[in-house]
């Protein structure tokens, strides 16, 4: 049985490693130095409260094409000369005494230059357009050498059965070890430690060392977050926090990760963090991920664990000398509190591609946040370059574990691959699975069932793009989706040619499965849960999935696929008629508007675009990979552009701007300093903005607005009050637990919420009660348990739970207005809800 301890963060494994750094080690410890237990850093809600304010320049870049790696097999090194980026001053690592971004260029073009070990590629660009370098670090290899290594990396994903029985993998292959740095921008040392060893590693003769390279391969994402970096931000440039986007994969950094873990497929990663103090170690409290081959992942984690606890605290900093406690590890030491049941955070995501050892280290001292602001910048630069050292002792030790168990953990890995492409059961674990780990007990027993396939059909003309951009997101997961060309039945039911089919039995079907199952319903596990706990692909993308349970796939008429079959089409004649119930879809009515085209909306509430806009249309059926089918229809009335003054969360702005919304920012401070409302059709609130708050001047202009026939969308109790405070809506928002997140079943009864799925997501619930005169019920909690998956518990007072939200209204309208209790748009997440915000704009922007 664990003991509880209170501690918020998630860790690495170290082994001691003597990084010297100027004199400001040996400055006396400033008294916050020595807080053992900061406030968690894993979640911060404020991301997700404040009103967002990223550029529209860095949307755009993060919904370009990326650009890959790839190419052809080429040998070890692969030098290359980094053109330099100019120099910024106002770079916020300088005041820590660490790397500013602008030096790293040259730094990796010095380190190149000291031998044959070191290679640098560029792995994408930031959301604000920085550069992201991957740098490899292993003994010299000639193309057949890199041939074979990436032939047998391929074995063992694509025949693990073989690639364990080959004694070529097990003699020759090199052991690809991942390290990730800087994916929140203000947790800086990662970095710097990791350009040290890479330096040390370029030019050491010692026999460990050379032995360690020619069986290893070291990758380094210098810095994952660029953006926030340079800023001081945990976010990158689009507000988003990049530890929180692996499933959905919205922002380029995150998409840039993903392609390494897929194309280098590491057996051990870290991800370094900061701050928690005593340094913070994975192996995580419950609730586990139940699609992990969880006994083979916490093996290796822990015994890493183990290595990088020791290594740390055989640095020898004290909480008396030097404000740092010893490491913890929330496995051991814990209850609950820090788990790894979300695939959101890197390590957790990584363990679906193989990844047997994951970690987050959290490294002790902060200098992030009030701690940047007020401490003395002699104390900042003393507590960055004890993180230094920690960060370097949990990478070297990771090292040594890689050295030692190079075999086994090549085998365990191979394990995963095999358990999914043979169906076979998963292992839950026990005291005699996986032996050498104290304290297992019933509560870190989680698996699942498996169905035997997912059926994607083919045939809803509504669906359609929804389907395409899921099966697209599937593949560049790595998931393995094949296509009918014939009808075909399976589980007793008959499917349309054209259907895609997830055949369960691949080797990662662990991933497969997180994406598109329901999850489930967690709530009586844990108390409190550390971010999202229900995020269905297969509920909240707005294609219909199927899960069948039986049936055999021998036979079938399918094919594999390597991208979705094109949606996009235009009827070569008469008028044109587009469905708006996709993002896609309002994308390219945006376009069009933007364009002039004269769009009229039909009874339906489709779109009908004039044959005299044929080009336009086939111009945004390619870009958006939608259908405009011929009409006789011509449609009631004219569709305006909107434009959008938006008080809310990145997530929100970044959704906006995917659907091609002009939006403007705004917040209390925005409106107060003067704002052109003629700029604006509508007004669309969640956070950053309170009517009380605002100035008298501000209220007038904002009063006004409104009194015009404008309107207002509003999301939650911050949306509602305002639409409570100027008279729009009476109604009387309730807030659930602010705890509780997940995927609910809704019932859609009103035009905003005509076709939408019958099920939405919730974050901090909100209902609506006391609904005054010309309120309409849009949208309701499902009666009974409306909660699918995820985490809801009900408030100590017994209210605030899914059974008081049960039956209560979740969106509703005026004339005006349409208030959210749901999270439509959450993160850029939930894409079958996004249309719902979209109708919503139109039909209030020009009301009057």
């Amino acid at each position: 049985m664990r003991t509880t301890r209170t501690a918020p963060a998630r860790p690495v494994l170290i082994t001691a490693l003597a990084l010297t750094t100027a004199g400001s080690l040996f400055l006396s410890p400033h008294t916050a130095g020595a807080e053992p237990e900061p406030p968690a850093t894993r979640h911060e809600p404020a991301l997700d409260q404040r009103a967002a304010q990223a550029p529209a320049s860095a949307a755009r870049r993060a919904l370009a094409e990326d650009t890959a790696l790839g190419g052809a097999v080429r040998g070890y090194p692969r030098e290359q000369v980094l053109a330099p980026d100019p120099e910024n001053p106002a770079d916020k690592s300088i005041k820590l005494g660490l790397t500013p971004y602008h030096a790293i260029a040259p730094k990796l073009n010095a380190v190149q230059a000291l031998g044959d070990r070191v290679s640098v590629e560029v792995a994408g660009q930031s959301a604000g357009g920085h550069r992201l370098y991957l740098v490899t670090v292993t003994a010299p290899e000639s193309t057949a050498q890199t041939r074979a290594q990436e032939r047998m990396r391929e074995l063992i994903e694509n025949s693990p059965a073989s690639a364990a029985k080959s004694a070529e993998i097990k003699t020759r292959y090199k052991a690809p070890v991942f390290f990730n740095n800087n994916i929140h921008g203000n947790e800086w040392e990662g970095t710097d430690a990791s350009l040290k060893l890479i330096e040390q590693l370029a030019t050491a003769t010692d026999g460990r060392t050379r032995d360690l390279l020619a069986h290893s391969r070291l990758y380094f994402n210098i810095t994952a977050n660029p953006d926030g970096r340079i800023a001081g931000t945990r976010a990158n440039a689009n507000g988003f926090d990049l530890n929180r986007d692996f499933v959905t994969a919205s922002q380029p950094e995150a998409r840039a990760m993903r392609q390494i873990e897929i194309d280098k497929q590491p057996a051990v990663m870290l991800d370094l963090h900061g701050y928690v103090n005593g340094t913070l170690i994975e192996p995580t409290t419950p609730p586990h991920g139940e699609n992990y081959e969880y006994d083979l992942f916490l093996k290796n984690t822990y015994a890493n664990a183990l290595g990088m606890e020791a290594a740390v605290n055989g640095l020898g900093y004290t909480p008396a000398k030097d404000g740092v406690e010893p490491a913890q590890i929330p496995f051991r030491d814990q209850e609950e509190g820090w788990d790894d049941w979300p695939p959101i955070f890197t390590p957790q995501y990584a363990a679906f591609h193989g990844t047997v050892a994951a970690h987050t280290v959290e490294i002790p001292l902060q200098v992030n946040n009030a701690a940047y602001n007020n401490l003395p910048v002699a104390e900042l630069r003393r507590r960055s370059a004890i993180n230094v050292e920690v960060a370097g002792a949990a990478i070297r030790a990771t090292l040594d574990f890689v050295q030692t168990n190079r075999t086994s953990l090549v085998a365990d890995q191979i394990e995963v691959f095999r358990r999914g492409a043979a169906g076979a059961a998963q292992v839950p674990v026990s005291a005699e699975t996986v032996p050498g780990v104290p304290g297992i007990g019933p509560e870190d027993v989680y698996t699942t069932t498996f169905p035997r396939a997912y059926v994607l059909p083919a045939g809803s003309a509504r669906s359609a793009t929804a389907t395409a951009r899921l099966v697209d997101h599937l593949l560049a997961n790595d998931i393995r989706v094949t296509r009918a060309v014939h009808a075909f039945r399976l589980g007793g039911q008959t499917y349309a040619k054209g259907s895609y089919v997830v055949d369960m039995r691949q080797p990662k079907r662990g991933l497969a499965n997180v994406l598109l199952a329901d999850g489930r319903d967690i709530s009586d596990k844990v108390s409190v849960m550390y971010d999202i706990s229900g995020w269905s692909l297969g509920r909240l993308w707005g294609a219909p999935v199927t899960a069948v349970t039986g049936g055999h796939l021998t036979g079938l008429p399918l094919r594999s696929v390597s991208e979705a079959a094109a949606v996009g089409y235009v009827a070569p004649r008469g008028d044109l008629r587009l469905r708006l119930d996709d993002p896609q879809a309002y994308a390219a009515l945006n376009s069009l508007l933007r364009q002039g085209v004269p769009v009229r909306r039909a009874a339906d509430g489709s779109a009908i675009v004039p044959a005299s806009a044929r080009a336009a249309a086939a111009d945004a059926a390619r870009t958006y990979d939608v259908a405009f089918d011929a009409t006789k229809v011509s449609g009631t009335a004219p569709l305006q552009r909107v434009r959008v003054a938006a008080a809310v969360t990145p997530g929100e702005l970044f959704a906006l701007r995917e659907m091609n919304f002009e939006v403007t920012p705004v917040s209390t401070a925005v409106l107060n300093a003067g704002f052109d409302w003629s700029s604006a059709d509508v007004l669309f609130v969640s956070a950053g903005l309170e009517y009380g708050d605002l100035t008298v001047a501000a209220r007038t202009a904002l009063d006004a607005f409104l009194g015009a026939g404008h309107g207002l969308v509003g999301r939650g109790v911050t949306g509602a009050e305002l639409g409570t405070a100027t008279g729009l809506l009476a109604v009387k928002a309730v807030e659930g637990n602010g705890d509780a997140n997940g995927v609910v079943r809704v019932v859609n009864s009103g035009p905003v919420t005509e076709g939408a799925p019958d099920h939405g997501f919730v974050y901090a619930p909100v209902w609506f009660t006391d609904l005054g005169p010309g309120v309409r019920v849009e949208q309701s909690y499902a009666a009974g348990n409306p909660l699918v998956s995820g985490h809801w518990r009900p408030l100590e007072d017994g209210g605030g739970g899914p059974s008081a939200a049960a039956g209560q209204a979740s969106v509703v309208s005026g004339r005006q207005s349409v208030l959210f209790g749901t999270e439509p748009l959450f993160r850029d997440h939930p894409k079958g809800e996004l249309p719902q915000v979209a109708k919503a704009l139109f039909s209030v922007a020009h009301a009057g």
